[in-house]
Formats: structure tokens, C-alpha cells, sequence
């Protein structure tokens, strides 16, 4: 497993987040930092090194991983990297998301159907029963919901992020009793790279700064990561 940053603190809390590197996903990292240290999953080594900083800034620690999640051999051997290392985690907070191109259903390319397919459904599937033995009876599971399917235009996303919200909507119902806790938050429309693909005239002006989310959601996720 990467070992890119500064030993973890045995006494800390453990946080995976897979997405890390930008959008709702650093910001949540940053703000985790002081109570949590973060392991970063993203693509973007040069993003999550940034990222890093910013945490050691803080007073954090972090360990980074760039590594694809979509490949399935790559999240077996991250995980089993967390067990041998740490033995457990404490939250998992799954943030990594691909927006494809905004298309009528009739002409949504086959690529970008296939790549949402692949970053949206079928790597989440792979992440559960990895991540879940390391969650174990006591932790948590956080994902975020974004309402899209069925929307124009919105079809290669919307139908691959409902599908994404299906699946971990099933996981929480059936853990209700045996853990980990899986739960699931809507963020506030932010100007993130994301949505800036989804409407590129928008007033970015308007929504709610990344940070600002992160600060608003952190106490919901520490609450479930203690109670």
C-alpha cells in the first residue's frame, strides 16, 4: 500500500475516501483531518500530493493511494493494505463519481455510457464487499446522493448514479442489524468540476462554497461515526 505521508497515529480514527482528490471529496478529507487519518483514493497523484499539504498544514495525516477504482485488483490490494496495516476502518465515505457528458438517450456514446457504468455502478459493487469486512459491526458507510435519473439529458449519469444510490440503499437496509452503519447524505449544489460540466453557464456565484458543505455535513458524519 502507498505509504506517501507521515505514520498514522494508532489512536486515530481511520477514514478511506475514495474520490479525494478535488471536489466534496478533498474538502471532507481537510475537514476529517483533525480527528481522522485520511486514507486518499484518486487517480490524480498530483491533486492528492496538494491534498496531502493541505492536511500536514492542518496538523494531519494522510496516507495517499492514486490508484483507479475501477480496477478491481487495485481496490483488493488497498484494502487488504488498510487490514494488514490498520486492521480495520472506522468510515468509508465514497465521493468518487464520473459525469458523463449531458446527451439525449438516443445518442449517448457508447464510451461514455461504458465509463459511467464502470466509475458509477460496478466499482461501488467491487468497493462494498471489500470495504465492508474492514467496517466490520461499528462503522460507517457514508454515500451521496444526487437525484438526476430520469432528468433530460441527464440519462448515462442519472441512470448509473441512481443505480450507484440502489445498490447502497439495499446495504443499508440489510446491515440495519448487523452493521456497519450505511447511511446516505445530499449535498447542496456546490461549484465543484463536476457540475460545471452539467450546467457551464451557471452563477457559481450562487452555490455553496465546497468548504462550506464539507463544514455543514462534517458534524452529520461524525455524529454517525460515534453514536
Amino acid at each position: 500500500m502507498p505509504q506517501q505521508a507521515q505514520k498514522a497515529d494508532m489512536t486515530q480514527k481511520l477514514a478511506l475516501i475514495t474520490g479525494a482528490s478535488r471536489g466534496l471529496g478533498a474538502a471532507l478529507a481537510e475537514a476529517l483531518a483533525p480527528t481522522h487519518h485520511i486514507v486518499a483514493v484518486a487517480r490524480t497523484t498530483g491533486a492528492l500530493e496538494e491534498l496531502d499539504d493541505r492536511i500536514k498544514a492542518k496538523g494531519g495525516s494522510a496516507t495517499l493511494a492514486p490508484m483507479d477504482i475501477t480496477v478491481p485488483e487495485a481496490m483488493a490490494t488497498l484494502c487488504r493494505g488498510i487490514h494488514d496495516r490498520w486492521g480495520q476502518l472506522d468510515l468509508w465515505l465514497h465521493t468518487a463519481i464520473h459525469a458523463a457528458p449531458l446527451s439525449p438517450a438516443p445518442f449517448v456514446a457508447p464510451k461514455d455510457w461504458e465509463k459511467s457504468v464502470a466509475v458509477n455502478a460496478t466499482a461501488t459493487s467491487v468497493l462494498i464487499p471489500y470495504v465492508a469486512p474492514l467496517l466490520g459491526q461499528t462503522g460507517r458507510a457514508v454515500f451521496f446522493d444526487d437525484p438526476r435519473g430520469g432528468e433530460k439529458f441527464f440519462g448515462a449519469y442519472g441512470a448509473t448514479k441512481t443505480a450507484q444510490m440502489a445498490l447502497a440503499r439495499s446495504w443499508q437496509a440489510e446491515s440495519v442489524k448487523t452493521g456497519p452503519r450505511v447511511e446516505i447524505l445530499q449535498p447542496q449544489p456546490m461549484p465543484t468540476a463536476l457540475r460545471a460540466r452539467f450546467f457551464p453557464g451557471e452563477d457559481r456565484e450562487a452555490l455553496t462554497p465546497v468548504q462550506d458543505e464539507a463544514a455543514r455535513l462534517l458534524p452529520l458524519i461524525l455524529i454517525l461515526n460515534d453514536d
